[in-house]
């Protein structure tokens, strides 16, 4: 099954333009959605997630149209939204339970077996009589997780779904996340870059409401392949490293920042060449979009 976005657009009030003429297939799968805050990605997670309405375009899961049939929509949909709302005194299973008597569960038996094999799942069965409101984070997340699998979705959104977590509470996520996207679509937006590294076959860049980039994140490195160069320097040459070259990027080593940069050639002399990393894809790709809007303003 693909989901296939055509001429998506949406336009607030205020005049920002949330997403202009997005067009984008997603085929089975994780795939990651990347773009900076404020890029759109949200507006599109909601605008799938039949919570907002979009001003043009269309968007089909298999034979559904999402934007016309919302209620065909959400009962295969499963969604992980950046924040989640529980209720503060219920327990994990009572508020699975719960959430599957809203979504058609009707059969108590059924509905038993369904709540059970979800905590197992998730990891939570021990910590199933606990109120949510005292989970962790990642617990809260794997949670989620547990609630948005209810009714075997075709489609699952995930949004932001790593922030905030320590490395042990992520990698227990990532690999949830990796067993459930081997037979449905998986949109992961966010704006954390190892995410969609570590998790994803396909990819997309998204800013200001554009699509940028679409595709594997190797081809995506190939792109840039040899053409990234790296050097250590002084807080106070950075600006002059910023407008002199073509700066994608710049991190603190030992308290100095180690730029990289992109170009075809060397730029100078103490620049040596680095293998590009998906983090240098993201920013070149920014950065590129930023100088052109910024030459034709």
């Amino acid at each position: 099954m693909e989901l296939i976005i055509n001429g998506l657009s949406k336009t607030y009030g205020s005049g920002v333009k949330a997403l202009d003429n997005v067009t984008l297939t997603i085929p089975t799968g994780m795939f990651g959605l990347l773009g900076p805050n404020g890029a759109g990605k949200s507006t599109l997670m909601r605008i799938l997630a039949t919570l907002q309405e979009a001003d043009a375009g269309t968007v089909q899961l298999g034979d559904l149209d999402v934007l016309n049939d919302k209620e065909g929509v959400r009962k295969v949909l499963g969604y992980l939204p950046q924040e989640f709302g529980v209720y503060p005194r219920v327990s994990a299973y009572q508020m699975l339970d719960h959430i599957a008597l809203l979504k058609g569960v009707v059969n108590g038996g059924e509905r038993k077996a369904l709540v059970e094999a979800l905590l197992q799942k998730v990891n939570l069965w021990e910590h199933r009589k606990r109120r949510i409101a005292g989970f962790s984070g990642g617990m809260k997340q794997r949670f989620g997780i547990a609630q948005s699998l209810i009714g075997e979705p075709k489609l699952i959104i995930v949004d932001e779904p790593t922030a905030g977590l320590d490395p042990g509470e992520r990698n227990r996520f990532y690999n949830l996340l990796t067993e459930i996207g081997e037979n449905v679509v998986v949109i992961l937006s966010t704006h954390i870059v190892q995410d969609v590294q570590e998790l994803c076959s396909n990819m997309a860049i998204i800013n200001k409401g554009k699509l940028l980039y679409a595709g594997s994140p190797n081809n995506a490195l190939r792109g840039i392949d040899g053409r990234v160069w790296e050097k250590s320097i002084t807080k106070a040459e950075l600006e002059r490293y910023a407008t002199s070259h073509r700066l994608i990027s710049n991190k603190l080593v030992a308290g100095r920042p180690v730029i990289h940069v992109l170009g075809d050639q060397l730029p100078e002399e103490g620049f040596v060449r680095t293998e590009p990393t998906l983090e240098d894809v993201f920013f070149s790709t920014i950065t590129a979009d930023t100088t052109a809007n910024t030459v034709r303003a």
